[in-house]
């Protein structure tokens, strides 16, 4: 389906940009001043080598496109379509971030009732997704540091971002686990290996 132009979404990933300094600094940790040798064995393993190349702003544009070729790059911005569900992902290689966000209703009339059901969604059920109020709306987002997300852990932030905003009003789900016995693993595992099987050359 053609993907139409989501301008509240681009506003965000300009608002986004302008805060990336801020991000940045916050991520930052001073390097620990320690002795040589003071945290490892004498003899420690060398660490195994990493089994897929970093995130970068490139290969992520590319595992988005196998999932829907028509996806649009507007700044440090991708807009793309999975399940009829709009996802835009922004991500800032200077502050080694990246989020991935999915529009879900104005925030205009939210009541603190269900603002506390969100934040008790956002402590067990949503998983690594999170619900979010940011220029008047509120979305599911997912965020993690961009270099060192796996290709895997990419798909299943989509599919969780989505099933957050899926859910709303109900299970208020991630997706990823079910507690109870429900069919809402089932569903996460069907999709992420449908998008797996989309992008698995790269």
């Amino acid at each position: 389906m053609p993907l139409r132009p989501f301008r509240h979404l681009i506003a965000l990933a300009a608002f986004m940009a302008c805060t990336n300094l801020a991000i940045a600094q916050e991520s930052e940790t001073p390097d620990a001043q320690e002795a040589p040798g003071a945290l490892e064995a004498p003899d420690a393993p060398e660490a195994p080598l990493a089994s897929e190349p970093p995130m970068t702003m490139v290969r992520m544009a590319q595992i988005i496109r196998a999932i829907d070729p028509e996806a649009q790059a507007a700044g440090n911005a991708i807009q793309f379509i999975i399940d009829d569900i709009p996802v835009v992902v922004i991500a800032d290689p200077g502050a080694n971030r990246m989020r991935a966000m999915v529009p879900i209703r104005s925030a205009a009339g939210l009541s603190s009732d269900e603002l506390m059901r969100l934040m008790q969604a956002n402590f067990d059920t949503a998983l690594d997704a999170r619900y979010a109020v940011a220029q008047g709306r509120l979305w599911g987002v997912f965020i993690h540091p961009l270099s060192s997300l796996e290709k895997d852990q990419l798909l299943s932030a989509f599919i969780q971002t989505i099933n957050v905003a899926r859910t709303y009003g109900q299970t208020y789900s991630g997706g990823a686990l079910s507690f109870g016995g429900g069919d809402s693993n089932g569903i996460y595992q069907e999709l992420l290996k449908e998008l797996q099987e989309l992008g698995e050359e790269i």
